[in-house]
């Protein structure tokens, strides 16, 4: 533990910035999180954690001593002169980002901030540090100090990501502004990658963007695999043992989704474009992810001959497992195409609400056992280690027929056979 360093504050407490307040807490930093939803911060002030993120709950009641929840910008600059902005940033129709968020935080800068060093979090276009650098001087802010520290969190092991980085870039055009915001990470084993607040904004929309990429090709390998008997299973061991492609992000399925990935491909497909580069790979990449999507209901109409009347379990509702983020998830379009067909949709998910799949007419289950039972098909939409239990007979007679579709190539072929389904997964055989 680290102690005597300035205080910190967190503006914004998503996902994000809640895992940030959360870790730098951790780490012996007092830190100040404010937030516009005061009931929100109501809820963090009782001790209620309002995300599902595993960690998360023990680091904020191990350090409540050094987290305080606050509703007024004004003060997290009583205490800290120094800033993380963790606010949303939505993609609009058009494709570039909401910074309307952004802009609202140096809007309300108060003066009290002179000197203060904002440090962006949030994943932002380039050419933004060059904007809020502008917009603070034309405020009369142009003593507040900017540094980019995009983040590299995975929902689902934000804490462990935060806590053991694989890096932590640092865009300043300041040494002394990129000094304070190392100190924040020195109890950390990690590089610290020092460049321009430009550089530090394109290395967040690159690597997602090449993340996303691997995995739209390992599904069109599998869609090969499929029709040519070889298991993309195998393909992706394969190749993942040669250094320069490396095993992550090798596992075929029925397409990413969640709040990063979609938002920022599509983000930098759109900065491409503004600035008069046409980025066809990104276009294939988007393509292959929604083709993927729509293969499922091919699949079972294949098997089904219609989906008018049939019920069709869907096994996970949130985008990815041990997280209840429904962002972009696979199972809302799911659930739409499979409506629209006429089909009953019935969904589960341990953690994540089905809120939005009931706005499109599909029903929300208790169990696994509850959505599958007289269920004409199953898809295994999110791989939650629980739904690896349908290996059993006896929930598979329930079913009035005992299709299961894989999407995440969760289950084992040979064992979900013996249990008696009618089993396909993702580029792996089918008999």
């Amino acid at each position: 533990m680290r102690t005597g360093q300035e205080p910190v504050g967190v503006i914004g407490v998503g996902y994000v910035g809640l895992v940030t307040s959360a870790c730098l807490a951790d780490l012996g930093q007092q830190v100040v999180c404010c937030d516009v939803d005061a009931a929100k911060i109501a809820r963090l002030r009782n001790g209620e954690v309002p995300i599902h993120e595993p960690g998360i709950d023990e680091l904020i009641r191990r350090n409540r001593d050094r987290l305080t929840f606050v509703t007024d910008l004004r003060d997290v600059f009583v205490e800290a002169s120094i800033a993380f902005i963790c606010v949303d940033t939505p993609p609009l129709v058009s494709g570039d980002a909401d910074l309307s968020r952004v802009n609202a935080v140096i809007d309300a800068m108060p003066s009290s901030a002179d000197g203060a060093l904002l440090v962006m979090k949030s994943t932002v276009p380039v050419g933004t540090g060059a904007s809020v650098r502008a917009r603070l001087d034309r405020l009369g802010r142009g003593g507040v100090g900017y540094a980019s520290n995009p983040e590299f969190l995975r929902e689902g092991s934000a804490v462990s990501d935060f806590m053991a980085p694989d890096r932590v870039v640092i865009g300043s055009d300041d040494a002394a502004n990129a000094d304070r915001v190392a100190r924040l990470y020195a109890g950390l084993d990690t590089e610290i990658v020092r460049t321009d607040v430009a550089s530090a904004e394109m290395t967040k929309l690159a690597a997602n963007a090449f993340l996303a990429t691997k995995i739209s090709f390992i599904n069109e390998i599998a869609n090969i695999c499929e029709n040519v008997g070889a298991d993309v299973s195998e393909v992706a061991r394969g190749i993942g043992l040669d250094r320069r492609i490396g095993s992550s992000f090798l596992r075929a399925g029925i397409g990413w989704g969640g709040s990063c990935f979609p938002k920022d491909v599509r983000a930098l497909k759109q900065l491409a474009g503004n600035s008069g580069y046409h980025f066809q790979l990104l276009n294939a990449v988007i393509e292959v992810n929604e083709m993927q999507k729509r293969r499922v209901i091919g699949r079972l109409l294949t098997r089904l001959e219609t989906l008018r009347d049939r019920r069709i379990a869907l096994l996970g509702i949130a985008f990815k497992p041990n997280t209840d983020d429904t962002r972009e998830a696979t199972s809302i379009v799911l659930a739409a195409r499979l409506v629209a067909e006429g089909a009953s949709v019935v969904a589960y998910d341990p953690v994540a609400s089905g809120v939005q799949l009931e706005a499109l007419g599909a029903t929300v289950a208790g169990s696994a056992a509850e959505a599958i039972a007289g269920a004409d098909a199953a898809i295994v939409v999110t791989e939650w280690n629980e739904f690896r239990a349908l290996i059993d007979p006896t929930l598979r007679a329930t079913m009035r027929r005992p299709l299961l579709l894989d999407g995440r190539n969760l289950l084992d072929p040979i064992k979900a056979r013996a249990a008696g389904y009618e089993y396909e997964s993702i580029g792996r055989r089918s008999g």
